[in-house]
């Protein structure tokens, strides 16, 4: 019996190889090949908040004094904004903030003798955050009318959002999603193959840029705050199934 095993070895050898041979040669056109598409979803939307700040400050050599003046500064400003038509609830004034000014002091020689107080400076900001947009931008423009009235306030670019932004969302990746399903119809149908069922889809990242600006997208995502006019955009990749 011995002398025979060499032989059964090698004849179940050829007969297990020669079944998966067979059954690789039976399925060797019956896996789905794929198909990965990238769609594209984007609108283009005007924002509908508007978040304006500004700031102002006093100086003098007396803190007492210099509060005085900025509170009166305060109720100048509060005056000229609510004339102007923004709501009083609209006005947030942030705390106080006081420096103590100084200046470099030397000897007759040039040497350096530690520093001088000049004074103090208070100063403070103010945020207003509306959705009248077209007026806070009009008076964000006319706010160097205050220099007439004796203030120097400080106004910083006006920063614009959307507050429907997830339901504009929801609106791009169901473009895009439609977008990339026609595409990959498109090639299934120029191949002469069957558009199998969906494998995988990725959400690409949400994008919002000023309308036609030439911004740069981000793989982190870009947010455009200094545009009122916007487009947004995001991405879906799918992968079907072929057959």
């Amino acid at each position: 019996m011995k002398k025979f095993a060499p032989a059964i070895v090698f004849g179940l050898a050829i007969v297990i190889s020669s079944l998966v041979l067979g059954y690789a040669f039976i399925n060797r056109n019956s896996s789905e090949g794929h198909i990965s598409v990238t769609g594209l979803g984007n609108a283009d939307f005007t924002s509908d908040l508007i978040v304006w700040e500004g700031s102002f400050s006093r100086e003098s050599m007396d803190l007492k004094q210099a509060y005085q003046q900025l509170e009166a500064d305060k109720q100048t400003i509060t005056t000229y904004l609510i004339e102007k038509g923004i709501a009083e609830e609209e006005l947030v004034f942030k705390a106080v903030t006081t420096r103590k000014n100084t200046k470099p002091r030397y000897t007759e020689e040039g040497k350096y003798a530690g520093e001088e107080f000049i004074g103090f400076q208070l100063s403070q900001s103010l945020q207003i955050d509306s959705k009248d947009v077209d007026m806070i931008e009009k008076i964000s423009r006319e706010v160097t009318e205050l220099l007439n009235k004796g203030i120097q306030f400080y106004s910083q670019p006006p920063r614009y959002y959307y507050t429907k932004l997830a339901d504009l969302k929801i609106e791009m990746i169901s473009k895009a999603t439609q977008d990339a399903y026609a595409r990959a119809q498109k090639i299934a149908d120029n191949s002469g193959a069957e558009l199998g069922k969906l494998v995988t889809a990725n959400m690409g990242v949400f994008q919002i840029t000023g309308q036609n600006s030439n911004e740069d997208y981000s793989w982190g995502g870009t947010y455009n705050t200094s545009s009122k006019h916007k487009t947004a955009s995001i991405t879906m990749k799918l992968d079907y199934q072929v057959n």
